[in-house]
């Protein structure tokens, strides 16, 4: 191993086809170090010689030379191997990411990239700036194992060529726009009427069709059976069949682009859980149309709340748990696919077990929320400014997502010392969660300078966070 110097971050060594490579901070910046001034290794990057080694700045050019010269930072598909998506907001939380997996045993397959459109908007970012934070952080965090990359909760073709031009491979198709919250009342009249009224021929069948197709037939799974009788069928496409006209209308998009992916169909941002019968009918008819999602996000039962513990009877999401995974394994194989799965510790037992580890768990603001302590510890006024920020921002940040705080339990004067307990109760970490975006906008460089000098701290923080997380999936991977 090359004598590194003393701004070099020592996870970011390797050595690649008889090259070393590896990141310096100086300050608040980093710069790539290649100890090669071979033009054959270094044409595709751009920078300067210096003291007898390449040195390149970090940018999105050199982000794409890295991936090139180092293979396994490209993203990949993963398929039915056990995932973990890590949404990284901070684009400085995946050496942490990395540090966790490592702690567990590094068998999970990591999606460092993962970030819903939305997201990218309140954090003006793009797909390639995300894409390209996770390739630096993966680099430097010292990951030598595949990445795969999500760009998750797509609803238009626009979003999906945004995110297929960056070099995206997985991509979440979200239709919960489409999701009809009606038929799960309706009478049984009404929800015929909707039925009938669906766009047919967008999934190349007909009402009538539809009926014959499955009317009567049962399903066999290891525990129990579920027979589809004319009503559930119907009830299930009035729900859910404007969402399947939209997610075959996105896929067939995806396809036409050319580009080697997979893909995941969630419905989990809708109003009601998703029942076994429709779980039957949306993924049946996926496939009946040619396409095969390597995952998929029902809504479960319970409360899913961001950044805190799962809300409901943990006995009723073991058997809800256990149903789907008994008719994704029937049906499939494929993933069940756990969302706003950040800091549900309770859960990851039973989703593990129920799926056989044929799972993908998702997470997204919580590396924010526990970035924050950072911010807590260093700069108690920042803090402070960041939480007022959130607390008047709130009813405009909460849209879209599913909360149950109260404004009015959060503490209105806490102490310096008692800032950071702000980020375990569920109240006010629920409302710093939301606030990323406006946080993220109005405070920019005094946040990142607070975590760019305790770097470590950060790194160290989001390791022991995300260990807990990853620990009861590892046996499974």
């Amino acid at each position: 191993m090359t004598t590194l110097p003393a701004a070099a971050i020592p996870t970011s060594y390797i050595d690649h086809d008889g090259v070393s490579y590896w990141m310096e901070k100086h300050g608040f910046c980093k710069e790539l170090v290649i100890a090669s001034i071979d033009e054959k290794v270094t044409k595709t990057f751009a920078g300067h010689v210096a003291e007898g080694c390449f040195r390149a700045p970090v940018t999105s050019d050199n982000a794409l030379a890295l991936r090139n010269a180092l293979p396994n930072l490209t993203p990949t598909k993963f398929g039915l191997a056990l995932s973990v998506g890590f949404g990284d907001r901070l684009g400085l939380a995946t050496p942490g990411h990395v540090a966790a997996l490592d702690a567990v045993g590094g068998k999970i397959k990591p999606v460092f990239a993962q970030q819903s459109i939305r997201e990218m908007g309140r954090t003006n970012r793009t797909p390639r700036n995300v894409l390209d934070d996770a390739t630096w952080g993966a680099f430097q965090g010292g990951w030598t194992g595949q990445v795969g990359a999500d760009a998750d909760h797509l609803h238009t073709n626009e979003d999906i060529d945004r995110c297929v031009e960056a070099g995206f491979v997985f991509f979440t198709l979200d239709p919960n726009d489409h999701v009809n919250p009606e038929a799960e009342n309706a009478p049984a009249a009404r929800c015929e009427e909707m039925a009938r009224g669906l766009d047919w021929a967008g999934l190349e069948s007909s009402y009538e069709d539809f009926l014959q197709r499955y009317s009567g037939h049962t399903i066999d799974l290891e525990d129990e059976s579920i027979v589809l009788d004319n009503e559930s069928l119907i009830r299930a496409m009035a729900k859910y069949g404007d969402a399947l006209v939209q997610t075959m209308a996105m896929y067939r998009h995806l396809q036409n682009t050319g580009i080697d992916f997979e893909f995941e169909m969630a419905v989990d941002e809708t109003d009601y859980p998703t029942k076994p019968a429709e779980h039957v009918v949306i993924m049946s008819e996926l496939k009946r149309l040619g396409a095969n999602p390597v995952s998929f996000a029902p809504r479960f039962v319970g409360g899913f709340e961001k950044g805190v513990e799962y809300i409901g009877n943990l006995a009723e999401l073991k058997r809800d748990f256990e149903i789907h995974a008994e008719i994704a394994r029937a049906l499939g194989p494929y993933k069940l696919s756990l969302h706003s799965g950040s800091d549900k510790f309770s859960t990851y037992p039973l989703i593990a077990e129920a799926t056989r580890g044929v799972v993908h768990l998702k997470t997204a603001g919580t590396s924010w929320a526990e970035a924050l302590r950072v911010i807590a510890r260093y700069d108690p006024a920042l803090f402070r400014k960041v939480l007022d920020l959130s607390i008047r921002e709130f009813e405009t940040n909460r849209q879209s997502y599913h909360l149950s705080c109260d404004l009015s339990r959060i503490p209105s004067n806490p102490s310096d010392v008692d800032l950071e307990n702000l980020l375990t109760l569920t109240d006010s970490r629920q409302v710093l969660h939301v606030g990323y975006g406006a946080a993220l906008t109005t405070y920019h460089d005094e946040l990142y300078a607070c975590w760019l000098t305790h770097e470590d701290d950060l790194t160290e923080i989001i390791r022991d966070h995300f260990v807990k997380h990853l620990a009861p999936f590892a046996q499974w991977a």
